[in-house]
């Protein structure tokens, strides 16, 4: 209590000072020594001198540092405490009017950021480890759509939840996916400028309000199934395929994707490097894989033969398998267009689900097996861990059976013995 009577009688009579600059050189034993008006030498047990500027607010009494005496003078510290004492007289926190006096200075210092610059930075930076250029491609161009109008050359410190909503809310109901991954992706560059210090006074629940400030969708969020065909149609489903007028390679693209139950894009993009016909199989490379890892297709005799109609003559072929007349690519929509020219309504996707519907259904294969021929990746980490082989030989005889069920009504193709 006398410390705090002592320092309010120095405070209503500051303009009496008590120290000199000679007596704060002199000072050698470690304690506090009023200067007059809540000024105060500290002179710590190390023998450190520095400025302390003590005062009661809200019935609190306060300790505030105001610097070494090497950086700052007796007569500076003065005009520092006089400074703070008239804030006090306003109500004002000195302590909190500071740090809010450095947090401007920084941002004065600070070089302005845009989110388009944040966006398009943190975009080289990352895109080279995405899986394609198209998604890379279509990831600016969202931004660009959607974002870049509204707050492109915003400050990214600025940017709250007010613009985020704005950008959100138009397409949330009538593009959900579109909305739910330009909402990924501003979070990603505003995290991206948070952690670089180009962003400043980042609100950690602003994701989760913005959450709930966004209406409720009705059932957008159910995942998208490809329409399958049931199993027990495969074989007419493969009649009415090579009965159709569509070109030879594509006919046989569509049934080498149902035999093999792969997904079209690492048919359509099958080379011929990648197989051996001897062996009977077809290794896919890593970089081609969904799950970054390469994966090996036994190949039925069927397969075989639909890989020799395509090989055309004994010489080695190369290039794509199953190219376009220009050698190229056929896009992702050529075999579902297929599809529905001969009134089919399931997707050459969806056939991935009919053969692990007859898998289960119709083989007693584990469920392991089965998954491996669709190139699942295990669920569980454990058993993943353990189950290191691809299963190469099980799966071997688990294809050959299904090329035998999706031609069980028709003659069997030649095997691979000439």
């Amino acid at each position: 209590m006398h410390l705090w009577a002592d320092l309010w009688a120095e405070m209503a009579n500051y303009r009496r000072q008590r120290l000199t600059a000679l007596a704060v050189n002199a000072k050698k034993e470690p304690g506090y020594y009023a200067d007059g008006g809540g000024l105060y030498l500290r002179v710590a047990a190390g023998g450190t001198k520095s400025w302390m500027f003590r005062f009661m607010l809200n019935g609190r009494a306060r300790d505030m540092g105001l610097g070494s005496i090497l950086d700052k003078p007796l007569a500076q510290a003065r005009e520092d405490a006089l400074r703070y004492r008239q804030l006090l007289l306003d109500g004002i926190d000195p302590i909190t009017h500071r740090q809010g006096e450095r947090e401007k200075a920084r941002d004065a210092t600070r070089k302005r950021r845009t989110f388009r610059e944040c966006a398009t930075e943190y975009h080289a930076t990352h895109s080279t480890g995405w899986r394609n250029a198209k998604h890379a491609k279509e990831w600016m161009a969202s931004l660009a759509t959607h974002v870049f109008p509204a707050v492109g050359d915003k400050d990214v410190s600025h940017i709250g939840k007010a613009d985020i909503l704005a950008v959100l809310e138009p397409i949330w109901l009538t593009r959900h996916e579109t909305a739910s991954r330009v909402r990924q992706r501003i979070r990603a560059v505003l995290d991206w400028a948070a952690a670089r210090d180009f962003r400043t006074g980042h609100d950690p629940h602003l994701w989760d309000q913005i959450a709930r400030s966004l209406p409720r969708t009705k059932d957008v969020r159910k995942p998208k199934h490809f329409l399958a065909c049931p199993y027990e149609q495969v074989g007419a489903a493969l009649r009415t395929i090579r009965a159709c007028g569509a070109s030879n390679c594509i006919k046989l693209a569509m049934e080498f994707t149902i035999l093999t139950a792969s997904r079209t894009g690492m048919v359509r993009m099958a080379a011929w490097e990648e197989f051996d016909l001897d062996k009977r199989r077809w290794t896919i490379p890593a970089e081609r894989m969904k799950a970054g890892v390469e994966h090996r297709v036994p190949l039925s005799p069927q397969v075989l033969a639909i890989l020799k109609s395509q090989a055309r003559g004994p010489a080695k072929p190369q290039g794509l398998v199953f190219p376009t007349p220009s050698g190229k690519t056929h896009s992702d929509m050529t075999f579902t267009m297929q599809l529905r020219r001969l009134g089919l309504e399931f997707t050459m996707h969806g056939f991935r689900s009919t053969f692990r519907d007859w898998a289960a259904e119709q083989t007693a294969f584990p469920a392991e097996v089965c998954e491996s021929a669709l190139a699942h990746a295990q669920r569980d980490a454990t058993e993943a861990a353990y189950f290191r082989s691809d299963l190469f030989e099980k799966r071997r005889e688990l294809m050959d059976l299904w090329a035998d069920y999706c031609n069980h009504d028709e003659p069997m193709r030649p095997s691979t013995s000439e």
